[in-house]
């Protein structure tokens, strides 16, 4: 049974640094993202780590984010750094693999971060 359980989100002053965690089991997946969602807002791409460790980001978080994996602890992480208010939403993990050409996405509950001005 595959499972994705995001955690690590809160309230976090403008400026500050928050670490998100993703904790995917039940398959070797090809690729770990992160989504977030601000209220009215579509979900935006964020970042992603594939199973060979190669990181893709974002435009508005690229030079402040980092994305990595403890294999061991099948765990992707998200290393939030001078973090703005516009941060501010939902932040959701999204793994997935691909089997016989198709491709199977799971999705976490999703974790809140919030950044005060």
């Amino acid at each position: 049974q595959v499972q994705v359980v995001e955690s690590g989100g809160g309230l976090v002053q403008a400026g500050g640094s928050l670490r998100l965690s993703c904790a995917a089991s039940g398959s070797t997946f090809s690729g770990i993202g992160w989504y977030r969602q601000a209220p009215g807002k579509q979900r935006e791409w964020v970042a992603a780590i594939s199973s060979g460790g190669s990181t893709n980001y974002g435009d508005s978080v690229k030079g402040r984010f980092t994305i990595s994996r403890d294999n061991a602890k099948n765990t992707v992480y998200l290393q939030m750094n001078s973090l703005k208010p516009e941060d501010k939403a939902a932040y959701y993990c999204n793994a997935y693999f691909m089997r016989l050409g198709r491709k199977y996405e799971y999705w976490g509950q999703g974790t809140q971060v919030t950044v005060s001005s």
